[in-house]
């Protein structure tokens, strides 16, 4: 029961406010192409930031590894260049490379560009990796 709480409250909870992008999509798309070339993209709105809560030998290893403890959720996605996600699906990434610009969230394979509002939330990495 603890662990449907937390993924209900990782979801749908209050988290701390966060602006991405106002661009249009269009616009977006433009700006990603400008910036990363042909780097793999994915427009995402009504997104979450999660920090991750993990153990530090973990935590270590990602930072070894030159990624950052945390991970984005989308509730919609709008466009992936890859085709891998449908608009008004879901996605959630794998593990922060760089964060730039207030709205372009690398990982290792994808620029995700926040688009509009979003939250911010700490979570646990087990309950993330349950949800999704």
């Amino acid at each position: 029961m603890e662990d449907l709480k937390a993924v209900t409250e990782l979801l749908h909870g209050d988290g701390i406010p966060m602006l991405g992008h106002e661009l249009s999509d269009e616009e977006a798309i433009k700006s990603v192409r400008q910036r990363f070339g042909y780097a793999s993209y994915c427009l995402v709105r009504k997104w979450i930031w999660i920090d991750l809560v993990m153990p530090d030998a973990v935590l270590e290893d990602l930072k070894r590894s030159g990624r950052q403890p945390v991970m984005l959720y989308a509730h919609e996605v709008v466009s992936d260049s890859q085709k891998r996600f449908h608009p008004g699906e879901w996605v959630r990434s794998t593990p922060l490379v760089l964060f730039s610009d207030g709205c372009f969230f690398q990982t290792r394979n994808t620029v995700y560009v926040l688009l509009g509002h979003g939250v911010r939330k700490s979570a646990d990495l087990s309950t993330v990796i349950k949800v999704f």
